[in-house]
């Protein structure tokens, strides 16, 4: 077969360019495959020991075989070195480190020759086919492609892309829909990876940005960017939200995005098997999204809690089904879409628990104050929803409620201020038995009642809280297996703290402990803390 390589160059060179526009790869790449094949062959023949190598020139197809040999003083395997004077031989310019290229007669291809050749071609192509694949898909995730379903698999789709195989597994599926070999596909690009058994290109059609893709491809004001989708959330195949909203005061990003009598919203809704799409617009106002979110409900009232992401939102009786919607669909998806944790009331509801909230304080101000009930009823309707707001709230503004005066006002304070004393002395007494440290207590910030808090949580030293993390102490939210926002409690649970009051308290504890230096104060701000130190102290104090 030796002498067939050299009569058939030409026909080498037919072969290579052949399988390279077959694989989509590059020429060199077979003829390098060819190459190693070759070089194998020669290896077996000669020595495996030797250094052979094998060239096929890319423009005639002569195959050239060679045996490599460097060039050193002193000889210690004449396989693959040479002695200096040896080399100067053959070539009178030779230096140590050159290396001397020895011509080899070709060799003739057995059967196993031409077998292990046939692997090694096969096997360079293929990794080259698979590279190529990879290269050409990385760049193209956020795309939507179509296919051609080849086959399933245990209820996921292989689809034939053309130059490559992806592949639709099954909860990247749209719920009860179904393909056949054969039936043309749409999908999102949303992964590609390097695998041992070549690139996996990961289609889906649930994914949110799939909807997106396919509004792009209707609507062209959002492909030109005019219009731009802001969020999406979906529950596949059944409903979905996107919020839009236009950089053209002008054009109507709703009325863009449903098209005439409908038509652009429809092709969508068609391809997504008839899955129902609100589309609303988006605010950069977080009260207004949410009310526009929860369409096609009315919201009467709008309450935000920033600090834990948390918003109460307020419906008429007669509206509450349809602002939850059936399982719960529409404010899932409204608090997917707008990011914030959505609790749903109805005006009845919100107003009992109102009237609860009035009675508790009243009960409250009874018990600790020891006055009767009209008092408390006035305390609690003036807005003091705590003891310490009645003890630290300035002596004017409880005398200036009708039918208070300032002998009532300051009696008021006063007990008070002993109920707060009794309570922390009750409260520092828990915290001994339950071993926090004094020093825990010595910390700015930490009252008696947050040091039984800490105890009760394990943090008993002032190193267990110089260990903490904001989260520890204020609670945070994490998303369990059915995608939804659970809160975890923090140990300081209950005392109103923000995350920049838990950090500074954290903080606090570390510089006490030595672990990090205080930062300077400004001048400035520490002469406005001691003008207004009365009133800091009576802030830290409700906190309490």
């Amino acid at each position: 077969m030796a002498t067939a390589i050299s009569a058939n160059r030409l026909e080498l060179l037919q072969i290579a360019d052949a399988v390279a526009r077959d694989k989509s790869i590059d020429k060199q790449v077979v003829l390098t495959a060819m190459e190693e094949a070759m070089q194998r062959a020669a290896k077996a023949h000669y020595g495996t020991e030797n250094d052979i190598k094998v060239d096929i020139d890319p423009k005639t197809g002569e195959t050239h075989v060679s045996r490599h040999l460097h060039v050193i003083e002193q000889v210690e395997n004449d396989k693959i070195e040479i002695s200096l004077a040896d080399a100067r031989k053959r070539n009178p310019d030779a230096q140590i480190g050159d290396i001397i290229a020895e011509s080899l007669p070709p060799v003739e291809f057995n059967r196993i020759n031409a077998q292990n050749a046939k692997q090694v071609i096969v096997q360079k192509v293929r990794d080259a086919e698979r590279e190529r694949q990879y290269d050409e898909y990385k760049d193209r995730i956020g795309e939507v492609v179509h296919g051609v379903v080849k086959r399933s698999e245990f209820g996921s789709v292989v689809v034939d892309l053309g130059k490559a195989e992806g592949v639709v597994r099954r909860d990247e599926m749209i719920p009860r829909e179904s393909f056949r070999a054969g039936d043309r596909i749409r999908a999102y690009i949303y992964d590609v990876r390097r695998e041992a058994r070549g690139p996996q290109i990961f289609l889906s059609r649930s994914h949110p940005q799939f909807m997106v893709r396919l509004f792009a491809q209707e609507v062209p004001e959002i492909y030109d960017g005019v219009i731009e989708i802001r969020a999406v959330a979906r529950d596949p195949g059944s409903r979905a939200k996107i919020a839009v909203i236009s950089k053209d005061s002008s054009i109507d990003p709703v009325g863009a995005c449903v098209g005439m009598r409908g038509v652009r919203v429809q092709a969508v809704v068609q391809e997504l098997q008839g899955e129902r799409i609100d589309i609303i617009p988006w605010d950069s106002e977080a009260a207004a999204f949410i009310v526009n979110a929860l369409a096609p409900a009315e919201v009467t009232k709008v309450v935000l809690d920033e600090d834990t992401h948390r918003v109460e939102v307020v419906v008429p009786d007669e509206q509450l089904s349809l602002g939850i919607g059936r399982r719960g669909q529409n404010v899932r998806l409204a608090s997917q879409l707008t990011g914030w944790q959505i609790d749903i009331l109805t005006e009845a509801e919100e107003s009992e628990r109102r009237q609860k909230e009035f009675a508790t304080r009243t009960a409250l101000f009874m018990e600790s104050l020891d006055v009767d009930e009209t008092v408390a009823q006035l305390l609690a309707s003036e807005g003091f929803a705590s003891i310490e707001d009645v003890a630290y709230v300035d002596l004017g503004e409880l005398a200036q409620i009708e039918a208070f005066d300032e002998d009532t006002a300051q009696e008021l304070q006063s007990r008070a201020v002993e109920f707060i004393e009794a309570r922390n002395k009750d409260m520092d007494d828990k915290r001994l038995v339950l071993g926090v440290t004094d020093e825990v207590l010595e910390v700015e910030g930490v009252t008696s009642a947050m040091a039984v808090a800490l105890g009760e949580h394990e943090v008993k030293t002032l190193e267990d809280l110089a260990g903490c993390a904001t989260d520890d102490l204020i609670g945070y939210y994490e998303v369990n297996k059915e995608k939804e926002r659970v809160r975890i409690p923090g140990a300081l649970d209950g005392f109103n703290l923000t995350a920049d009051d838990a950090n500074a308290i954290v903080m606090k504890a570390r510089v006490k402990i030595g672990w990090i230096e205080e930062e300077p104060a400004v001048e400035g701000a520490a002469e406005e803390v001691e003008a207004t130190g009365e009133n800091a102290d009576g802030e830290e104090k409700t906190k309490a």
